[in-house]
């Protein structure tokens, strides 16, 4: 039995300011380009407003690309166009620059983070920083064997919780969160699929490299059968990691949820990132309102947990690569919204024709008027008392 309780989370776990929400509407009501004309920017100004507790909303200085990464022992069915165990290849590429979310990085100057949680290969493969929150050498091989021991799911759940704190403590304002692995979108899958209550066929998707119909059928036979072993431990969203998710999906689900309690808002990549984060609305409901949704990666699952959490993807380009490559294309979009809340001038106020005072004049002066539009100021009131202190001191006169 795990000692983490993740009940805990509900509590720790606030909604975005709703208060500066209301001003970050309010201040969106005077400036000049009418509300509703920037379409979707509006909202989003609106959101990452609340979410940063500050209207006017200040820019995104400090993004930051995080990726887990891990091998997945169901990649061994052939349901991945890559290699079962071939994780590290693409970890060394995205570290020595090679791949789409390397370059889409330097083009925007956003440093990239890669956590090894499982990948099967030596710890002394990468450097310190990479591997220092490992967990295990891959991960089981999830239709027939648990992916990690309840230990080993709670060790990776912390881990995410101390790569999130790390992350709030640097000063990190934004985080692009996505997975390096193979064969953990048939995890994803089996995760949507069990928490969704819908069929196997429903979720599985042809993966970043899109597979063959045959490996499509393995894969999803290889959901069909994990499901199996998912069902009876729906409940405790700890051990549902630990039977059919991987060291990388149970830290990612940590760290997403840590996110959310030191208010660090997070842009989802595809359908790994959309699956932890479906696991973690079953843990603390609150949780989603802190997290974005950057694209539609054309994978039904992620399809499916986007939609159970409301979450509406800004881009839909078809980015099916992975590797927070689809998340990063957003992140100009919200700075872009930011910009836009915090440095659009306000409407000059419009004096009055009659008054010639300014609108927000005419309501000060409306203030000091009493109910029946009489005025209650200080010479009205004197004028009056005066006038009843005169009358009351006048005398009929006396009969001779």
């Amino acid at each position: 039995m795990s000692s983490l309780n993740l009940d805990d989370f509900t509590d720790l776990i606030e909604r975005p300011d709703g208060g500066v929400r209301r001003d970050a509407e309010a201040r969106r009501e005077r400036q000049i380009v009418p509300p509703g004309s920037l379409g979707r920017l509006d909202d989003l100004g609106e959101w990452l407003a609340a979410a940063q507790g500050s209207a006017p909303v200040r820019p995104v200085e400090r993004p930051r690309v995080v990726l887990f990464a891990g091998d997945h022992g169901i990649a061994e069915l052939g349901v991945s166009a890559r290699p079962a165990g071939s994780a590290a290849e693409l970890v060394r590429e995205v570290i020595e620059g090679g791949r789409p979310v390397s370059v889409l990085a330097r083009r925007l100057g956003v440093p990239v983070r890669v956590v090894d949680m499982a990948l099967d290969c030596e710890p002394d493969a990468f450097p310190e920083d990479v591997v220092r929150h490992r967990v295990r050498r891959g991960s089981g091989r999830i239709d027939i064997e648990d992916a990690l021991t309840l230990e080993e799911a709670e060790a990776a759940f912390l881990a995410g919780v101390a790569v999130a704190d790390e992350e709030a403590d640097s000063g990190t304002d934004l985080v692009v969160l996505g997975d390096i692995s193979v064969g953990g979108t048939t995890a994803a899958g089996v995760l949507v699929a069990a928490l969704c209550g819908t069929d196997a066929s429903v979720v599985t998707g042809r993966g970043g490299e899109a597979i063959d119909d045959l490996a499509w059928m393995r894969k999803c036979a290889a959901v069909r059968d994990s499901l199996r072993r998912a069902r009876p431990v729906l409940g405790e969203q700890l051990q549902l990691l630990a039977t059919v998710g991987g060291a990388d999906l149970a830290a990612m689900t940590g760290f997403l949820l840590q996110c959310a309690v030191r208010k660090l808002p997070v842009v989802l990549d595809g359908v790994v990132a959309a699956a932890c984060a479906l696991v973690g609305q079953r843990v603390a409901f609150r949780a989603p309102d802190w997290w974005l949704a950057a694209h539609r990666s054309g994978e039904p699952g992620q399809a499916k947990a986007l939609d159970r959490m409301a979450l509406e993807p800004l881009l839909d380009q078809g980015v099916k690569v992975g590797e927070g490559a689809g998340a990063l294309l957003a992140l100009p979009l919200v700075q872009a919204a930011a910009a836009l809340a915090a440095e659009l001038p306000e409407k000059p106020e419009v004096p009055d024709e009659k008054t010639g005072t300014s609108d927000e004049e005419s309501a000060v002066a409306d203030e000091g008027a009493d109910a029946s539009g009489e005025p209650t100021g200080s010479s009205g009131g004197s004028t009056g008392a005066q006038g009843e202190a005169a009358g009351a001191s006048v005398e009929e006169p006396k009969e001779q």
